[in-house]
């Protein structure tokens, strides 16, 4: 046998496959579909921790403006009694008869004052505390779901 019959027995005795394309365009439908399929659970999932997001930033401006309420009330408070206590004090030193009087005043105001000033100061670092722990709770608890949810996923 020539080389050349070789040749053509052995192409006669091979099979191309054939492409069937009703096959190519299901399996590319299929993955399109899919495709579509992750991009709505991505946007669902996106939409819902936009409206999260949205509901946290909300309750923590509430929470703001309440607590700056509170502190402001508690700042006029404060400033109220020392305007009081200056004046009961320049009361009492219009009344003052002698210079020792007058010192045992003064130096009497000045001590009450430190020890306002300490009371006033711890009031308001618990007005203050709580604010800020009133605050951050709702972006504490969002974060902490954040956290659970990035975990469960």
């Amino acid at each position: 046998m020539s080389k050349t019959a070789k040749s053509a027995e052995t192409i006669e005795n091979v099979e191309f496959p054939s492409f069937d394309a009703s096959k190519a365009t299901d399996q590319i439908r299929a993955f399109a579909e899919k495709g579509v399929e992750q991009s709505k659970e991505a946007y669902a999932k996106l939409k819902t921790g936009a409206e999260e997001t949205q509901k946290v930033l909300e309750s923590t401006y509430e929470t703001a403006k309440t607590v700056s309420g509170d502190l402001s009330l508690k700042a006029i408070a404060v400033l109220r009694a020392n305007a009081e206590a200056g004046f009961s004090h320049l009361e009492a030193l219009v009344g003052a008869k002698t210079l020792s009087e007058v010192v045992e005043l003064q130096t009497s105001f000045l001590r009450k004052r430190v020890e306002m000033a300490v009371e006033q100061a711890k009031d308001f670092q618990t007005v203050a505390s709580k604010a800020v722990e009133d605050v951050s709770k709702p972006v504490k608890t969002a974060f902490e779901k954040a956290i659970k949810d990035v975990k469960a996923a």
